[in-house]
């Protein structure tokens, strides 16, 4: 990242930072649902617009991520303590060896790229759907109710994330570390050669890269972000449902990444957020019409602002600062 783009995503994490000040308890629990959201956005931007691997089933590790918190959590998995740091564990790894395994087959056995990756992730969705509701252990249709909520101790004293400003910045402080780390590993050259594999795959490999081993890596890194997210949902929500693996909330995923911006992390994340918001209003504004609403909202951007509408005001701030890319 250049220094204008790193003053950009400090001054956006600072307005989030002080956003307390100027809502209620309850926005704030709203607004901390959302960012949930965002750092789901975050990690369908990392494959997606960083390495160019669109996937229909992001879902799938969401909700692996959820029901691997809520079984922790709730202490259904035998000789494992109900703790939230291991529920956070387990649904960051459960995910990521799942799409280890997963991409080994995809990337290594077949070499599926493009649209044929796209159509066979969004079938996994639907058969990890399918799977869940008729998986009695794990709640099947019904899925999991009373999934405890975050449990940290500061100095000393347990404390549960339950009201507005505690979780809010819990699930900030966790975005921000989020986007760092990821923010980090892009400015490294891997996060070159994720570049050369999103613009070209064969000039890629012609160059010498390891096109497998790349999109090995970051479907995997992606899929552990995605499982965060999935444990941050439960334990705000209190339930995990089979929705969560499914094509539905898969495609959501995509709508609010393309509107943000596929391209930057940040973009992506406050993508998520607005469309959240937006959708509030709408459905408030317009009644069952609202869909509408959001559906025109989404051609409209697509067709007037193809990088996405907030990557488009970012890249432009950018460029209007000293120091700022010219291009792109």
């Amino acid at each position: 990242m250049s220094r204008p783009a790193l003053v950009i995503a400090a001054l956006i994490w600072l307005g989030f930072a002080i956003l307390p000040a100027l809502v209620d308890d309850w926005q704030l629990l709203q607004l901390a649902q959302f960012m949930t959201y965002g750092i789901f956005a975050m990690s369908l931007a990392l494959i997606w617009g960083q390495a160019g691997l669109l996937c229909f089933g992001q879902a799938i590790f969401f909700g692996g991520g959820a029901y691997a918190m809520s079984l922790v959590t709730m202490g259904m998995i035998p000789f494992v303590p109900a703790n939230t740091w291991l529920g956070l564990l387990a649904a960051m790894a459960l995910p990521a060896i799942f799409a280890n395994l997963l991409g080994r087959f995809l990337f290594y056995g077949k070499g599926l790229r493009g649209a044929h990756f796209g159509i066979v992730t969004l079938a996994i969705a639907v058969i990890a759907e399918r799977l869940a509701i008729n998986w009695e252990f794990i709640g099947g249709f019904n899925g999991l109710m009373n999934v405890p909520p975050l449990n940290i101790t500061v100095i000393g004293e347990p404390i549960e994330l339950i009201d507005g400003l505690p979780t809010y910045y819990g699930v900030l402080t966790l975005a921000i570390l989020v986007f760092a780390i990821l923010a980090a590993i892009l400015s490294t050259p891997f996060g070159l050669a994720l570049n050369a594999l999103r613009n070209n795959e064969d000039r890629a490999a012609f160059l010498g890269y390891d096109n497998a081993r790349l999109k090995l890596a970051i479907f995997t890194i992606a899929a552990a972000v995605a499982g965060l997210s999935g444990a941050l949902f439960v334990a705000q929500f209190a339930f995990a449902s089979p929705t969560l693996l499914g094509f539905g909330l898969s495609t959501e995923v995509l709508i609010w990444t393309a509107l943000g911006g596929k391209s930057l992390l940040i973009a992506a994340f406050l993508g998520a957020v607005i469309v959240r918001t937006a959708e509030n209003y709408l459905s408030e504004l317009l009644g069952p019409s609202w869909l509408l609403g959001l559906g025109a909202l989404f051609v409209f951007c697509v067709i007037f602002f193809p990088r996405g509408l907030m990557a488009e005001l970012l890249l432009r701030l950018e460029r209007a600062l000293p120091g700022g890319r010219r291009r792109g």
